[in-house]
């Protein structure tokens, strides 16, 4: 997953950005509504964390304007307010989920997990491909029933993988998917937690680079095509 934090206290914005980074949730955080809708106006992201009470755009406004551009990405609202007719204003504009202020970091953790679960082109929280099962909940991966050990950051990318079912996955998708906007676009760590990837995962390899284009998973390639 991808999430934008819109959060103004720093502080706190930065504790959730820790939190999901150990749940291999990258993250980005932005501390008010302007700058929060010029980012979600060119970046794509799984869920927002949105603070309602945050300078600049109200993020009530945020929340409706996700939804009248139609974005993809999921709303979690914070507030501090634990009041029922507030949440049922927040589900009103468009929130899917509620989390009061104090909260549990793994509950919210918990709850974007939930809501990825069930995003708008309806993946399933454990997917399979090519022998492959991955428990997005969970965070476990299996290959033919055997249980693949990855780092935080393997499993976001075969995450990605897993969810183009079959297609072609660039490496700049990757990037933008698994790591927050501060990576290096000219990194080659796109490349190299492939080959990691590929080598925890085994033989025969199921990863496959198109050459000048990306990656995807397919049992079919030749080895030629599979280890570039």
């Amino acid at each position: 997953m991808r999430v934008l934090i819109v959060e103004d206290e720093l502080y706190l914005a930065e504790a959730i950005r820790d939190g999901l980074r150990l749940a291999a949730i990258a993250s980005d955080i932005v501390g008010d509504g302007d700058t929060a809708l010029e980012i979600l106006a060119v970046n794509e992201y799984d869920a927002v964390i949105l603070d309602r009470d945050i300078p600049g755009t109200h993020g009530d406004d945020v929340a409706r304007w996700i939804v009248a551009a139609g974005l993809p990405c999921r709303i979690l609202m914070l507030t501090a307010a634990d009041l029922l007719d507030e949440k049922v204003r927040g589900f009103e504009i468009g929130a899917d989920d509620y989390v009061t202020k104090p909260f549990e970091l793994r509950e919210l953790v918990m709850r974007l997990r939930a809501l990825g679960r069930r995003p708008a082109e309806g993946a399933p929280p454990v997917q399979e491909h090519a022998g492959l099962k991955l428990d997005t909940f969970r965070r476990e991966v299996y290959r033919d029933g055997r249980y693949v050990a990855l780092t935080r950051k393997q499993f976001a990318v075969l995450e990605v993988l897993l969810a183009a079912r079959g297609g072609v996955v660039s490496a700049e998708t990757l990037l933008e998917r698994a790591w927050d906007e501060n990576a290096d676009p000219f990194t080659n760590a796109v490349r190299i937690t492939i080959s990691s990837l590929r080598k925890r995962l085994g033989d025969p390899w199921l990863i496959h680079t198109v050459a000048g284009v990306g990656y995807r998973l397919d049992v079919a390639e030749t080895s030629v095509t599979g280890r570039s």
